[in-house]
């Protein structure tokens, strides 16, 4: 048995803020070994019954465009089965047929040719930054573009077209709101601020916002910031949903492609190599956030054996006190006996007990194999 089997990701928790396709990124996660804590930022809110949807359909089918750049998939099938309801669903698959059709990316392309439609071009980098290359390369002055807004905000997009002197109009399809129900979002909140989540996933401007709205709520926002700026690595969709986090000075990581697979891959990249691996009394251990894994076996420990080990492995080595391990214990209070039941428990969950010697009076020290580096870190 080794790492492989249990995946990349094992012995990680990471934190899920999606509403929208959550469901396919978190069986991404655990099919690679990740605990998930899943707290919604956001719920989408459909507006097939919102006139000021109606509004903007009547408008484009009475005054067709020149141009419509269709964002997403779902919102695009949204926008013409909501026409239809309204009974205005083939006056304005006509406009679509007659304009310059943009879709950013396969999956809308998907949607356009669904509705019996051809789009004139798609971006290979499925970017909203190549779209608008492409029409201001194309030159947008004089011209009406339909923008179909899909809830996130696109920094930048409207104002570059407005400056060109093209006329922008939005077709509002559905919108993000907080979660009716808070409680899973102050959970993942909770579990972050506690050091209980080893990254936050993002995919979504507005949920990376949402997620800090919640925090500042919750009189929790410095806190939360400082916990995604240093110990919880922050990892989002791509630049635009990063910027509500780098707002706030947190640096995030993003895949080269921004989809849910390159994003996961991120994930089984970086935060193994964040872990250090040390050789301890002939064995390969590697302290993770909810595990350890001895010679690539996962070992779950309980909580307050990962903190008395996460001390220990600070300091491979080196004598630790039971004092400073009784502080590292969460609500142990004053009593050392609480150190020594928990390192028992310690012991028998990583099913090897010649891992953590102890030194008699003194306290306790990983066995570092003789010939390792034994410098502490920090």
């Amino acid at each position: 048995m080794d790492e492989q089997e249990h995946g990349p990701l094992a012995g990680f928790t990471v934190g899920v803020t999606a509403a929208r396709r959550a469901d396919e990124l978190i069986a991404l996660l655990h099919r690679r070994g990740a605990a998930v804590v899943h707290g919604p930022a956001l719920r989408i809110v459909p507006l097939a019954d919102d006139t000021e949807l109606l509004a903007a359909t009547k408008e484009l089918i009475g005054h067709a465009p020149d141009v419509v750049v269709a964002t997403t998939a779902i919102g695009f099938r949204g926008w013409v089965e909501a026409a239809e309801g309204w009974g205005h669903g083939q006056e304005l698959l006509a406009v679509l047929r007659d304009v310059e059709l943009l879709a950013r990316g396969p999956k809308v392309k998907g949607a356009v040719r669904a509705a019996g439609l051809t789009e004139s071009w798609s971006p290979g980098s499925e970017s909203m930054a190549e779209v608008l290359d492409r029409l201001l390369g194309e030159g947008v002055a004089g011209r009406r573009i339909a923008l179909q807004l899909h809830g996130e905000p696109l920094p930048g997009f409207v104002e570059a077209l407005t400056a060109a002197g093209a006329e922008v109009v939005g077709v509002p399809v559905y919108r993000w709101m907080p979660p009716e129900d808070t409680g899973p979002l102050d959970r993942l909140l909770d579990a972050v601020l506690a050091g209980g989540v080893d990254a936050v996933t993002f995919t979504s401007a507005p949920a990376a916002a949402s997620l800090l709205s919640r925090a500042e709520e919750k009189g929790v926002r410095a806190p939360l910031v400082d916990a995604l700026r240093h110990e919880v690595l922050a990892v989002c969709v791509g630049p635009v949903t990063a910027l509500p986090l780098q707002a706030e000075g947190i640096g995030t990581h993003q895949p080269e492609r921004f989809r849910l697979g390159p994003l996961v891959q991120l994930l089984c990249r970086e935060l193994p190599a964040r872990t250090r691996v040390l050789p301890v009394a002939g064995h390969r251990v590697e302290v993770r956030g909810h595990a350890v894994l001895v010679d690539g076996v996962p070992r779950p420990v309980p909580p307050a054996g990962m903190a008395l080990l996460g001390l220990l492995a600070r300091r491979p080595g080196w004598v630790v006190s039971r004092a400073d391990l009784l502080r590292a214990l969460p609500g142990a209070g004053r009593d050392e006996h609480a150190v020594e039941t928990a390192m028992a428990r310690l012991r028998a969950a990583l099913g090897t007990p010649k891992l953590i010697q102890t030194v008699v009076k003194r306290g306790y020290r990983l066995a570092l194999d003789p010939t390792a580096d034994a410098t502490p870190e920090g």
